[in-house]
């Protein structure tokens, strides 16, 4: 019988870090006379229940079976959105601990989506503390992606197992290593970003904030007109080209750095997530070139890249309320949260290389009802694809539909209107942020919507970040037997 005092050792190690984050927005309370001690008693309790989790947890063999790895990986993401929420609840802005949740969920997975009205008025500390989740909420997908789900073969994910990680006894001494390089990587293009927001015309705590949440296309503004608020056509080039940066699989850039200088014209979810946006930047491009002929041309171009790259990430920053558009872009944008950016980035979604796979696998299907007696192989990055892959897949697709289906209709059952609910619903298991219509629409909030919405999206949220099947097997008895 294993028990798990190695998962809530883990958990407590990442409860101390959460701890010594915190810390962060306390030197920033300092820096702007915000005499409180929000963040000293979040960070007290925080590293004191990592340290007892720790000590009570201690072990010398730290191994992990397959039932414990999926437990870690939902337990981590569920404790820190837990305790990612007190510096809200304790704030002075009388945030319930739902609404505090609800924050707390939204930043740790990088969704995006706020309950905060007036952003423009809000304590610097905890302006900085949504960009700080955001961005550790970034690490923590990529590591996940490129060192758990493989391993757990979560639709499709076992296509990206890394070398030297083909057991889950090795998920921990592997993902300390594989998190020192993404780190390195990761804060790299984070200070890049800052740097090139504030040549632009950010100020530092601006540029800084934005580079977090940026980069893990996140989303989280200091302002409530997010992006539009600066009115910067600069400002909109950096946040799309950095954004890109984060939507590309982090994998790639490793063997980059280990020499392989074509990886990034080589790897075909590259190339297809280029596809995507080329086309998609063109339709928008066109459709606005034909509706708003007040908007002269390279504007035109600057706000469509701008819009089909924040939206198909997953990001969410806006520069307008695109609802204004008409109902195309309504549609075209529904979509997009569905497809999202890279596996192994920080982005959402359901995924490119699944759409790829499934399209393969579709044309293989045609080929063979023309040529029923030929015979014919699905390769993916030259790699053979065989039936249980695809199975996977497909029901992974299939279940991201369904939980959408059940997440709107949850919504609707609770007051919310057509549009409200589909959008919402979308853009919590997609982990998009903004929302359509005049609710949760990108000059709306999720302040309104009732408590019993709130934690529904903050379960789509989960389910979305960790690949559905990371959470749902937990809930099944047969899974637990060993």
């Amino acid at each position: 019988m294993n028990n798990n005092k190695t998962v809530f050792f883990a958990i407590g190690m990442l409860l101390l870090i959460l701890g010594a984050f915190m810390l962060i927005p306390l030197i920033v309370q300092y820096i702007y006379g915000e005499n409180n001690s929000t963040f000293l008693y979040s960070a007290s309790v925080t590293v004191f229940i990592g340290v007892l989790l720790i000590l009570t947890n201690l072990e010398e063999n730290k191994k992990l079976n397959l039932q414990q790895a999926f437990l870690l990986t939902t337990l981590s993401w569920a404790s820190l959105a837990f305790f990612g929420c007190l510096p809200f609840f304790l704030s002075n802005l009388n945030l319930s601990f739902v609404d505090s949740f609800f924050e707390s969920m939204s930043g740790i997975t990088t969704t995006g989506s706020t309950i905060i009205v007036n952003l423009d008025g809000t304590p610097k500390g905890i302006l900085i503390w949504r960009a700080i989740l955001q961005w550790l909420g970034g690490i923590g997908v990529i590591v996940m992606a490129m060192t758990v789900l493989p391993l757990l073969n979560v639709g499709g994910m076992q296509l990206f197992k890394m070398e030297g990680a083909d057991t889950t006894e090795k998920i921990l001494p592997k993902t300390r290593e594989i998190t020192l390089l993404i780190s390195s990587i990761y804060l790299t293009l984070t200070l890049f970003c800052g740097i090139a927001y504030w040549v632009v015309g950010m100020n530092i705590f601006d540029s800084v904030a934005h580079s977090m949440t940026t980069i893990a296309t996140g989303g989280f503004s200091t302002y409530s007109s997010s992006i539009g608020y600066f009115q910067n056509p600069k400002i909109e080039i950096i946040a799309t080209i950095f954004i890109i940066s984060g939507s590309l699989p982090f994998i790639a850039y490793l063997k980059f750095i280990k020499g392989n200088k074509k990886i990034f014209f080589q790897d075909v979810q590259i190339k297809g997530l280029i596809y995507i946006l080329v086309i998609c930047v063109l339709l928008m491009f066109f459709y606005l070139l034909l509706n708003s002929k007040e908007i002269s041309f390279f504007e035109n171009l600057r706000i469509s890249a701008f819009n089909v790259v924040s939206i198909l990430s997953g990001t969410g920053y806006v520069t307008t309320d695109f609802s204004l558009w008409g109902k195309f872009p309504l549609i075209f944008f529904l979509f997009l949260m569905f497809i999202g950016g890279c596996a192994g980035s920080t982005t959402c979604g359901i995924k490119i290389f699944r759409f790829q796979i499934l399209g393969l696998f579709i044309l293989n299907q045609i080929k063979k009802l023309v040529y029923p007696h030929g015979v014919f192989t699905i390769k993916y990055n030259r790699e053979k694809i065989n039936n249980n892959f695809i199975y996977s897949l497909i029901t992974f697709i299939f279940l991201y539909f369904f939980i959408f289906f059940i997440l709107a209709t949850l919504l609707s059952l609770n007051g919310l209107d057509f549009i409200t609910a589909v959008s919402g619903a979308a853009s919590a298991i997609s982990n998009v942020g903004p929302g359509l219509g005049e609710v949760i629409g990108p000059n709306g909030n999720y302040y309104t919507l009732p408590d019993f919405s709130k934690l529904s999206l903050c379960l789509g949220m989960l389910l979305g970040r960790l690949e559905l099947f990371a959470v749902l097997v937990l809930f099944f008895p047969t899974f637990w037997k060993d």
